[in-house]
């Protein structure tokens, strides 16, 4: 019999790749499913602050150091709004 807290995390981790490959997606790739495991590396700092701090200033300053990363370079100041449409639709996930 599998344990039901596995399986939960799965859904949880599963929920944040949702956000994460199609709303915030700075490499564009949605449109391909074969990388929806694109932003992973994402899915551990996103749900620290989840469960943490619960932060949205948090979660948009973390999405916007990875989209640098990404992006290899500064984020512009309009992408904060989407960063932050981001942002509260990872706050709204039940990570419980």
């Amino acid at each position: 019999m599998s344990d039901p807290r596995v399986y939960r995390a799965a859904e949880i981790q599963d929920a944040i790749r949702q956000v994460l490959f199609r709303e915030w997606d700075p490499l564009d790739v949605c449109d391909h499913l074969g990388l929806r495991d694109e932003y992973d590396r994402y899915i551990a700092p996103a749900y620290r602050i989840l469960v943490g701090s619960r932060s949205e200033q948090e979660l948009i300053e973390m999405l916007s150091r990875s989209q640098q990363e990404l992006l290899g370079g500064p984020a512009t100041q309009s992408s904060e709004p989407s960063l932050r449409a981001v942002a509260r639709q990872l706050l709204a996930l039940d990570v419980r």
